[in-house]
Protein backbone atom coordinates (compact mmCIF):
# COMPACT_ATOMS: atom_id res chain seq x y z
CA UNK A 1 0.00 0.00 0.00
CA UNK A 2 1.44 3.50 -0.68
CA UNK A 3 0.91 6.29 1.92
CA UNK A 4 0.22 9.45 0.76
CA UNK A 5 2.83 11.90 2.32
CA UNK A 6 2.48 15.25 3.29
CA UNK A 7 3.44 17.47 0.85
CA UNK A 8 2.74 15.36 -2.22
CA UNK A 9 0.17 15.73 -4.52
CA UNK A 10 -2.99 14.06 -3.37
CA UNK A 11 -1.39 14.19 -0.01
CA UNK A 12 -2.35 16.07 3.71
CA UNK A 13 -3.98 19.32 3.49
CA UNK A 14 -2.22 22.60 2.67
CA UNK A 15 -2.07 25.56 5.04
CA UNK A 16 -4.90 27.47 4.09
CA UNK A 17 -4.66 31.04 3.27
CA UNK A 18 -5.80 34.08 4.34
CA UNK A 19 -7.44 35.50 7.40
CA UNK A 20 -8.07 31.92 8.87
CA UNK A 21 -4.50 31.17 8.75
CA UNK A 22 -3.54 33.91 10.01
CA UNK A 23 -5.83 33.33 13.14
CA UNK A 24 -4.19 29.89 13.39
CA UNK A 25 -1.12 31.23 13.58
CA UNK A 26 -1.95 34.23 16.77
CA UNK A 27 -4.27 30.76 18.91
CA UNK A 28 -0.98 29.25 17.93
CA UNK A 29 1.52 31.97 19.15
CA UNK A 30 -0.47 31.40 22.98
CA UNK A 31 1.40 28.26 23.33
CA UNK A 32 -0.77 25.42 22.03
CA UNK A 33 0.12 22.95 24.81
CA UNK A 34 0.54 25.79 27.74
CA UNK A 35 -1.59 25.24 30.36
CA UNK A 36 -2.97 28.20 33.07
CA UNK A 37 -5.30 27.07 35.43
CA UNK A 38 -6.92 30.77 36.53
CA UNK A 39 -10.55 31.37 35.92
CA UNK A 40 -10.51 34.77 36.82
CA UNK A 41 -9.18 35.58 33.28
CA UNK A 42 -11.55 33.38 31.09
CA UNK A 43 -14.39 35.39 33.39
CA UNK A 44 -12.74 38.35 33.02
CA UNK A 45 -12.95 38.23 29.03
CA UNK A 46 -16.24 37.05 29.16
CA UNK A 47 -17.67 39.64 30.96
CA UNK A 48 -16.50 42.15 28.56
CA UNK A 49 -17.86 40.00 25.58
CA UNK A 50 -21.01 40.42 28.01
CA UNK A 51 -21.38 36.70 29.32
CA UNK A 52 -22.38 34.47 26.16
CA UNK A 53 -22.46 32.15 28.19
CA UNK A 54 -25.25 33.04 29.49
CA UNK A 55 -27.49 33.16 26.61
CA UNK A 56 -28.21 29.77 26.38
CA UNK A 57 -28.64 26.69 28.28
CA UNK A 58 -25.95 24.13 28.44
CA UNK A 59 -24.63 20.62 29.10
CA UNK A 60 -21.43 20.01 30.59
CA UNK A 61 -19.34 17.28 30.28
CA UNK A 62 -15.91 15.83 32.05
CA UNK A 63 -14.56 12.30 32.90
CA UNK A 64 -11.70 10.75 31.84
CA UNK A 65 -12.29 8.64 28.70
CA UNK A 66 -15.11 9.08 26.34
CA UNK A 67 -16.56 12.43 26.83
CA UNK A 68 -15.93 13.52 23.44
CA UNK A 69 -18.04 10.35 21.79
CA UNK A 70 -20.80 10.79 24.36
CA UNK A 71 -20.92 14.69 23.90
CA UNK A 72 -21.34 14.06 19.99
CA UNK A 73 -23.99 11.39 21.13
CA UNK A 74 -25.84 14.15 22.77
CA UNK A 75 -25.42 16.70 20.37
CA UNK A 76 -27.05 14.25 17.70
CA UNK A 77 -30.02 13.10 20.11
CA UNK A 78 -30.57 16.69 20.61
CA UNK A 79 -30.49 18.06 16.82
CA UNK A 80 -33.23 14.89 16.80
CA UNK A 81 -35.71 16.54 18.91
CA UNK A 82 -35.17 19.28 16.65
CA UNK A 83 -33.00 21.27 18.59
CA UNK A 84 -30.23 23.89 17.56
CA UNK A 85 -26.92 22.97 18.84
CA UNK A 86 -23.38 24.35 19.60
CA UNK A 87 -20.50 21.50 20.78
CA UNK A 88 -17.43 22.15 22.38
CA UNK A 89 -14.79 19.40 22.29
CA UNK A 90 -11.16 18.95 22.29
CA UNK A 91 -8.83 18.30 21.11
CA UNK A 92 -8.99 18.44 17.21
CA UNK A 93 -8.11 15.77 14.67
CA UNK A 94 -7.41 18.54 11.25
CA UNK A 95 -8.53 21.94 12.14
CA UNK A 96 -9.12 23.84 15.20
CA UNK A 97 -12.70 24.51 13.85
CA UNK A 98 -13.61 21.26 14.71
CA UNK A 99 -13.55 22.42 18.13
CA UNK A 100 -16.55 24.79 17.99
CA UNK A 101 -19.38 23.34 15.72
CA UNK A 102 -23.18 24.33 15.01
CA UNK A 103 -26.22 21.89 14.70
CA UNK A 104 -23.20 19.19 13.97
CA UNK A 105 -20.93 21.07 12.05
CA UNK A 106 -17.78 22.63 12.83
CA UNK A 107 -18.14 26.63 11.75
CA UNK A 108 -16.81 28.07 8.90
CA UNK A 109 -12.87 29.32 8.37
CA UNK A 110 -15.16 33.24 7.57
CA UNK A 111 -17.37 32.22 10.97
CA UNK A 112 -14.10 31.72 13.24
CA UNK A 113 -12.13 34.32 11.85
CA UNK A 114 -15.01 37.17 12.22
CA UNK A 115 -15.65 36.04 15.98
CA UNK A 116 -11.77 35.55 16.42
CA UNK A 117 -12.04 39.75 15.72
CA UNK A 118 -14.25 40.56 17.42
CA UNK A 119 -12.93 38.49 21.01
CA UNK A 120 -8.94 39.26 19.88
CA UNK A 121 -8.65 43.14 20.96
CA UNK A 122 -10.31 42.44 24.65
CA UNK A 123 -8.13 39.47 25.08
CA UNK A 124 -5.01 41.73 24.75
CA UNK A 125 -6.72 44.16 27.65
CA UNK A 126 -7.01 40.82 29.96
CA UNK A 127 -3.76 40.30 28.81
CA UNK A 128 -2.40 43.49 29.73
CA UNK A 129 -3.71 43.15 33.19
CA UNK A 130 -2.63 39.84 34.03
CA UNK A 131 0.51 37.77 35.28
CA UNK A 132 0.35 35.40 32.62
CA UNK A 133 -1.65 35.54 29.13
CA UNK A 134 -4.47 33.66 27.90
CA UNK A 135 -4.19 30.23 26.61
CA UNK A 136 -4.90 29.33 23.47
CA UNK A 137 -7.76 26.95 25.59
CA UNK A 138 -9.04 30.38 26.91
CA UNK A 139 -9.60 31.69 23.73
CA UNK A 140 -11.01 29.13 21.93
CA UNK A 141 -13.43 28.47 24.98
CA UNK A 142 -14.84 32.16 24.57
CA UNK A 143 -14.66 31.94 20.93
CA UNK A 144 -16.77 28.56 21.19
CA UNK A 145 -19.53 30.64 23.73
CA UNK A 146 -19.29 33.76 21.76
CA UNK A 147 -19.83 31.62 18.23
CA UNK A 148 -23.06 29.71 19.90
CA UNK A 149 -25.03 33.22 21.15
CA UNK A 150 -24.16 35.42 17.72
CA UNK A 151 -25.86 31.77 15.77
CA UNK A 152 -27.90 31.76 18.51
CA UNK A 153 -28.37 27.91 19.65
CA UNK A 154 -31.07 26.41 21.56
CA UNK A 155 -28.15 24.70 23.96
CA UNK A 156 -24.55 24.36 24.56
CA UNK A 157 -22.90 20.97 24.39
CA UNK A 158 -19.27 21.71 26.19
CA UNK A 159 -17.08 19.13 26.94
CA UNK A 160 -14.03 20.09 29.28
CA UNK A 161 -10.25 20.67 28.47
CA UNK A 162 -8.86 19.70 31.42
CA UNK A 163 -10.02 18.43 34.90
CA UNK A 164 -13.14 20.61 35.73
CA UNK A 165 -13.21 22.14 38.66
CA UNK A 166 -10.16 24.89 37.23
CA UNK A 167 -10.74 24.37 33.55
CA UNK A 168 -11.96 27.39 31.48
CA UNK A 169 -15.51 25.88 30.49
CA UNK A 170 -16.24 25.72 34.32
CA UNK A 171 -17.70 29.07 34.14
CA UNK A 172 -21.04 27.57 32.76
CA UNK A 173 -22.92 26.48 36.00
CA UNK A 174 -24.54 23.84 33.63
CA UNK A 175 -27.85 22.48 34.20
CA UNK A 176 -27.28 19.13 33.38
CA UNK A 177 -23.26 17.54 34.14
CA UNK A 178 -22.13 14.40 32.77
CA UNK A 179 -19.46 12.77 34.38
CA UNK A 180 -18.29 9.68 32.17
CA UNK A 181 -15.93 7.13 33.52
CA UNK A 182 -12.88 8.30 36.02
CA UNK A 183 -9.28 6.60 35.80
CA UNK A 184 -5.66 7.98 36.31
CA UNK A 185 -4.35 10.17 33.69
CA UNK A 186 -3.23 13.71 33.46
CA UNK A 187 -1.69 13.06 37.04
CA UNK A 188 0.88 15.81 36.93
CA UNK A 189 -1.97 18.19 37.44
CA UNK A 190 -4.92 16.92 39.07
CA UNK A 191 -2.87 14.71 41.32
CA UNK A 192 -2.15 11.11 41.71
CA UNK A 193 -4.98 9.16 43.31
CA UNK A 194 -8.63 8.60 42.00
CA UNK A 195 -9.92 10.25 44.84
CA UNK A 196 -8.22 13.79 43.81
CA UNK A 197 -9.00 13.26 40.44
CA UNK A 198 -12.54 12.75 41.14
CA UNK A 199 -12.90 15.85 43.36
CA UNK A 200 -11.28 17.89 40.41
CA UNK A 201 -13.86 16.96 37.70
CA UNK A 202 -16.57 16.84 39.99
CA UNK A 203 -16.35 20.44 40.40
CA UNK A 204 -18.54 21.31 37.31
CA UNK A 205 -20.91 20.21 39.66
CA UNK A 206 -23.37 23.80 40.62
CA UNK A 207 -26.22 24.46 42.85
CA UNK A 208 -29.21 22.51 41.40
CA UNK A 209 -27.53 20.88 38.76
CA UNK A 210 -28.65 17.79 37.84
CA UNK A 211 -25.65 15.28 37.43
CA UNK A 212 -25.69 11.95 35.13
CA UNK A 213 -22.80 9.64 36.02
CA UNK A 214 -21.43 6.50 35.01
CA UNK A 215 -20.46 2.97 36.95
CA UNK A 216 -17.50 4.82 39.16
CA UNK A 217 -14.70 3.23 41.30
CA UNK A 218 -15.05 3.37 44.52
CA UNK A 219 -12.42 6.25 45.36
CA UNK A 220 -14.21 8.19 42.26
CA UNK A 221 -17.67 7.73 43.50
CA UNK A 222 -16.93 9.27 47.09
CA UNK A 223 -16.01 12.85 45.74
CA UNK A 224 -18.70 13.11 43.34
CA UNK A 225 -21.87 11.96 45.92
CA UNK A 226 -20.05 14.28 48.30
CA UNK A 227 -20.02 17.33 45.56
CA UNK A 228 -23.87 16.82 45.03
CA UNK A 229 -24.77 16.63 48.95
CA UNK A 230 -22.32 20.00 49.12
CA UNK A 231 -24.49 21.88 46.25
CA UNK A 232 -27.63 20.22 46.62
CA UNK A 233 -27.22 18.23 43.10
CA UNK A 234 -29.63 15.49 41.73
CA UNK A 235 -27.41 12.84 40.88
CA UNK A 236 -28.47 10.18 38.63
CA UNK A 237 -26.21 7.21 38.52
CA UNK A 238 -25.34 4.24 35.67
CA UNK A 239 -26.66 0.62 37.34
CA UNK A 240 -29.51 2.74 39.04
CA UNK A 241 -31.41 4.73 37.48
CA UNK A 242 -30.32 4.11 34.03
CA UNK A 243 -27.92 1.85 31.95
CA UNK A 244 -27.60 -0.66 28.68
CA UNK A 245 -29.94 -3.29 29.04
CA UNK A 246 -28.64 -5.45 26.10
CA UNK A 247 -26.18 -4.93 23.23
CA UNK A 248 -25.31 -7.12 20.20
CA UNK A 249 -22.99 -6.84 17.35
CA UNK A 250 -24.38 -5.34 14.46
CA UNK A 251 -22.79 -4.72 11.07
CA UNK A 252 -21.03 -1.10 11.06
CA UNK A 253 -21.73 -0.83 15.05
CA UNK A 254 -24.14 -2.33 17.67
CA UNK A 255 -28.12 -2.85 18.58
CA UNK A 256 -29.00 -1.40 21.89
CA UNK A 257 -31.58 -1.59 23.91
CA UNK A 258 -30.77 1.28 26.88
CA UNK A 259 -32.94 1.76 30.45
CA UNK A 260 -33.29 5.83 30.64
CA UNK A 261 -34.62 7.96 33.67
CA UNK A 262 -38.02 8.00 31.73
CA UNK A 263 -38.14 4.55 30.54
CA UNK A 264 -36.91 1.66 27.82
CA UNK A 265 -35.48 2.04 24.07
CA UNK A 266 -35.12 -0.52 22.21
CA UNK A 267 -34.01 -1.08 18.26
CA UNK A 268 -31.82 1.56 19.36
CA UNK A 269 -28.50 1.37 16.37
CA UNK A 270 -25.11 2.64 17.34
CA UNK A 271 -22.59 2.91 14.60
CA UNK A 272 -19.77 2.90 17.36
CA UNK A 273 -18.07 0.11 18.12
CA UNK A 274 -17.08 -1.41 21.59
CA UNK A 275 -19.24 -1.97 25.07
CA UNK A 276 -17.64 1.38 26.39
CA UNK A 277 -19.59 3.00 22.98
CA UNK A 278 -22.81 1.64 24.16
CA UNK A 279 -22.28 2.95 27.62
CA UNK A 280 -21.41 6.45 26.65
CA UNK A 281 -24.95 6.13 25.00
CA UNK A 282 -26.23 5.17 28.04
CA UNK A 283 -25.19 8.46 29.68
CA UNK A 284 -25.54 10.39 26.75
CA UNK A 285 -29.57 9.22 26.59
CA UNK A 286 -29.91 10.15 30.61
CA UNK A 287 -28.21 13.25 29.44
CA UNK A 288 -30.83 14.40 27.29
CA UNK A 289 -33.89 12.86 29.67
CA UNK A 290 -32.32 15.33 32.05
CA UNK A 291 -32.03 18.27 30.10
CA UNK A 292 -35.69 17.82 28.08
CA UNK A 293 -37.96 16.88 31.50
CA UNK A 294 -37.86 13.14 30.83
CA UNK A 295 -38.08 11.32 34.17
CA UNK A 296 -40.28 8.78 35.62
CA UNK A 297 -43.43 8.19 34.17
CA UNK A 298 -42.26 10.49 31.20
CA UNK A 299 -40.23 8.85 28.23
CA UNK A 300 -39.29 10.83 25.44
CA UNK A 301 -40.34 9.58 21.93
CA UNK A 302 -38.23 6.96 20.81
CA UNK A 303 -38.36 7.22 17.25
CA UNK A 304 -36.08 10.55 17.46
CA UNK A 305 -33.82 8.70 19.78
CA UNK A 306 -33.37 5.89 17.37
CA UNK A 307 -32.63 8.57 14.62
CA UNK A 308 -30.29 10.46 16.99
CA UNK A 309 -28.12 7.63 17.73
CA UNK A 310 -28.41 6.61 14.00
CA UNK A 311 -26.69 9.40 12.99
CA UNK A 312 -23.70 9.56 15.38
CA UNK A 313 -20.18 9.90 14.33
CA UNK A 314 -16.75 9.96 16.33
CA UNK A 315 -13.82 10.34 14.05
CA UNK A 316 -10.60 8.69 15.97
CA UNK A 317 -12.88 6.52 18.05
CA UNK A 318 -12.48 2.37 16.46
CA UNK A 319 -12.74 4.50 12.91
CA UNK A 320 -12.37 2.13 9.72
CA UNK A 321 -10.50 4.16 7.59
CA UNK A 322 -9.21 1.63 4.70
CA UNK A 323 -10.45 -1.98 4.08
CA UNK A 324 -8.38 -4.99 2.69
CA UNK A 325 -6.55 -4.63 5.12
CA UNK A 326 -8.90 -3.10 7.45
CA UNK A 327 -7.10 -0.25 8.83
CA UNK A 328 -8.68 1.20 12.37
CA UNK A 329 -7.73 4.69 14.25
CA UNK A 330 -7.61 5.11 17.93
CA UNK A 331 -6.98 7.65 20.24
CA UNK A 332 -6.86 5.74 23.10
CA UNK A 333 -3.95 7.15 25.19
CA UNK A 334 -4.21 6.07 29.39
CA UNK A 335 -5.02 2.30 30.02
CA UNK A 336 -8.38 3.02 31.04
CA UNK A 337 -9.02 4.01 27.37
CA UNK A 338 -6.81 1.48 26.06
CA UNK A 339 -7.78 -1.32 27.81
CA UNK A 340 -11.76 -0.80 26.43
CA UNK A 341 -10.46 -0.67 22.74
CA UNK A 342 -8.53 -3.97 23.01
CA UNK A 343 -11.82 -5.30 24.40
CA UNK A 344 -14.01 -4.04 21.30
CA UNK A 345 -11.62 -5.18 18.77
CA UNK A 346 -11.56 -8.97 20.50
CA UNK A 347 -15.39 -9.00 20.03
CA UNK A 348 -16.06 -6.96 17.50
CA UNK A 349 -13.51 -7.84 14.57
CA UNK A 350 -12.46 -11.25 15.60
CA UNK A 351 -8.61 -10.34 13.86
CA UNK A 352 -6.59 -13.52 12.75
CA UNK A 353 -4.02 -11.27 11.99
CA UNK A 354 -3.79 -7.82 13.97
CA UNK A 355 -0.25 -5.41 13.48
CA UNK A 356 -0.65 -2.40 16.10
CA UNK A 357 1.18 1.12 14.98
CA UNK A 358 1.88 2.60 18.14
CA UNK A 359 3.45 6.49 19.03
CA UNK A 360 2.58 8.00 22.75
CA UNK A 361 3.31 11.21 23.95
CA UNK A 362 5.31 11.44 26.70
CA UNK A 363 3.83 11.83 29.81
CA UNK A 364 1.83 8.56 29.53
CA UNK A 365 1.84 5.43 30.96
CA UNK A 366 3.83 3.73 27.58
CA UNK A 367 4.14 0.71 29.56
CA UNK A 368 0.84 -0.44 30.46
CA UNK A 369 -0.34 0.49 27.18
CA UNK A 370 2.03 -2.17 25.79
CA UNK A 371 1.15 -4.91 28.01
CA UNK A 372 -2.12 -3.80 27.21
CA UNK A 373 -1.64 -4.49 23.98
CA UNK A 374 0.65 -7.28 23.69
CA UNK A 375 -2.08 -10.42 23.96
CA UNK A 376 -3.54 -9.37 20.81
CA UNK A 377 -0.94 -7.72 18.41
CA UNK A 378 1.10 -10.48 16.06
CA UNK A 379 3.72 -7.71 15.64
CA UNK A 380 3.95 -3.48 16.68
CA UNK A 381 5.53 -0.78 14.87
CA UNK A 382 6.82 1.98 17.40
CA UNK A 383 6.93 5.33 15.52
CA UNK A 384 6.28 9.18 16.40
CA UNK A 385 3.67 11.25 15.87
CA UNK A 386 3.77 15.52 15.73
CA UNK A 387 3.40 16.80 18.64
CA UNK A 388 6.37 18.60 20.63
CA UNK A 389 5.17 16.26 23.66
CA UNK A 390 6.00 12.95 21.94
CA UNK A 391 8.14 10.28 23.78
CA UNK A 392 11.24 9.77 21.65
CA UNK A 393 10.57 6.67 19.22
CA UNK A 394 13.70 5.31 20.70
CA UNK A 395 12.49 5.45 24.29
CA UNK A 396 9.24 4.03 23.43
CA UNK A 397 11.09 0.95 21.46
CA UNK A 398 13.19 0.43 24.46
CA UNK A 399 10.05 0.19 26.43
CA UNK A 400 8.39 -1.89 23.60
CA UNK A 401 11.27 -4.72 23.58
CA UNK A 402 10.30 -5.62 26.90
CA UNK A 403 6.76 -6.37 26.57
CA UNK A 404 6.97 -7.86 22.52
CA UNK A 405 10.56 -8.79 22.10
CA UNK A 406 12.82 -8.01 19.34
CA UNK A 407 11.10 -10.43 16.95
CA UNK A 408 7.67 -8.77 16.76
CA UNK A 409 8.76 -5.62 17.11
CA UNK A 410 9.48 -2.54 13.93
CA UNK A 411 10.98 0.68 14.58
CA UNK A 412 10.16 3.86 12.45
CA UNK A 413 10.74 7.55 12.78
CA UNK A 414 7.55 8.45 10.71
CA UNK A 415 4.23 8.12 10.66
CA UNK A 416 4.39 7.03 6.71
CA UNK A 417 7.13 4.62 6.56
CA UNK A 418 5.64 2.66 10.14
CA UNK A 419 1.71 2.60 7.99
CA UNK A 420 3.67 1.19 5.58
CA UNK A 421 5.34 -1.43 7.83
CA UNK A 422 2.37 -2.39 9.52
CA UNK A 423 0.66 -3.07 6.31
CA UNK A 424 3.49 -5.43 4.91
CA UNK A 425 3.63 -7.25 8.41
CA UNK A 426 -0.27 -7.60 8.25
CA UNK A 427 -0.43 -8.79 5.13
CA UNK A 428 3.03 -10.75 5.36
CA UNK A 429 2.47 -14.78 4.14
CA UNK A 430 -1.17 -14.53 3.04
CA UNK A 431 -1.15 -15.33 -0.61
CA UNK A 432 -3.54 -12.51 -1.17
CA UNK A 433 -6.63 -13.56 1.67
CA UNK A 434 -6.87 -10.30 3.29
CA UNK A 435 -10.17 -10.92 5.52
CA UNK A 436 -9.57 -11.21 8.75
CA UNK A 437 -6.74 -8.99 8.58
CA UNK A 438 -6.09 -5.27 10.25
CA UNK A 439 -3.72 -2.69 11.39
CA UNK A 440 -4.88 -0.47 14.30
CA UNK A 441 -2.78 3.04 15.11
CA UNK A 442 -2.87 4.59 18.30
CA UNK A 443 -1.61 5.88 21.38
CA UNK A 444 -2.80 9.44 21.12
CA UNK A 445 -5.19 11.63 19.56
CA UNK A 446 -2.35 13.25 17.76
CA UNK A 447 -1.11 9.63 16.60
CA UNK A 448 -4.91 9.43 15.10
CA UNK A 449 -4.60 12.65 13.25
CA UNK A 450 -1.07 11.92 11.49
CA UNK A 451 -2.85 8.84 10.06
CA UNK A 452 -5.91 10.51 9.55
CA UNK A 453 -4.41 13.47 7.36
CA UNK A 454 -2.06 10.23 5.26
CA UNK A 455 -4.89 7.68 4.81
CA UNK A 456 -8.27 9.66 4.42
CA UNK A 457 -7.65 12.30 1.47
Amino acid sequence: MTVRRPGATGGAKQRPGGEFARVEQELADRGFTRMVFDLDRIGQLLDLLGSPQRAYPSIHLTGTNGKTSTARMIDSLLRAFGLHTGRYTSPHLETVRERISLDGEPVSEERFAAVYREVAPLAELVDKQAAEPLTYFDMTTALAFATFADAPVDVAVVEVGLGGAEDATNVLSAGVCVITPIGLDHTEWLGDTLTDIAWAKAGIVHAGSTVVTAVQPEEAAGPILDRCAEVGATIAREGGEFGVVHRAVAVGGQMLTLQGLGGRYDEVFLPLHGAHQAQNAALALAAVEAFLGAGPGRTLDAEPVRQGFAGVTSPGRLERVRSAPTILLDGAHNPHGMAATVTAVQEEFAFRRLVVVLAVLADKDAEALLDLLEPVADALVVTGNSSPRAMPVGQLAGLAVEAFGVDRLRVTQQMPDAIEAAVELAEADLDGELSGVGVLITGSVVTVADARRLLTR
